[in-house]
């Protein structure tokens, strides 16, 4: 068995689970760019103590490499928990993340996502100059 076998993926305008990834137009080799990678875009993904987004991480595989790189890795810990009871906290944490990298040639951003009910997620965006 392998890890990769249990990562579910989908069209993110028909799943709520799907990382979405989100680049500017154009992209240059060596200039920063911002990257945002949110769950739930086109449809609200519940944020409950009991059904959440526990974290997103970020990897880039270069073009011309075999290995992925991570790149970011973002946790969400407030889901409305607190000493009153499930969902009756002070906070909750959204699954959106923004970021600026750096990438000296083409390759593919991959985004990973984990659902404390239904497992991890994963899209990809291609980056090119």
């Amino acid at each position: 068995m392998k890890f990769g076998d249990h990562i579910q993926a989908a069209d993110w305008k028909k799943e709520k689970h799907i990382p979405v990834i989100e680049l500017p137009e154009t992209i240059k080799a060596g200039e920063p760019f911002m990257v945002t990678v949110s769950v739930g875009k086109e449809i609200p993904h519940p944020n409950t103590t009991e059904h959440h987004i526990a974290w997103i991480d970020v990897y880039f595989k270069p073009e011309k490499s075999k290995f992925l790189y991570q790149v970011a890795h973002f946790d969400f810990t407030g889901h409305g928990a607190s000493a009153k009871g499930a969902n009756a906290g002070p906070v909750y944490a959204h699954p959106v993340a923004s970021f600026s990298m750096t990438v000296n040639e083409p390759g593919t951003l991959i985004a990973l996502e984990h659902c404390n009910i239904h497992g991890v997620w994963e899209s990809a965006a291609e980056i090119s100059f």
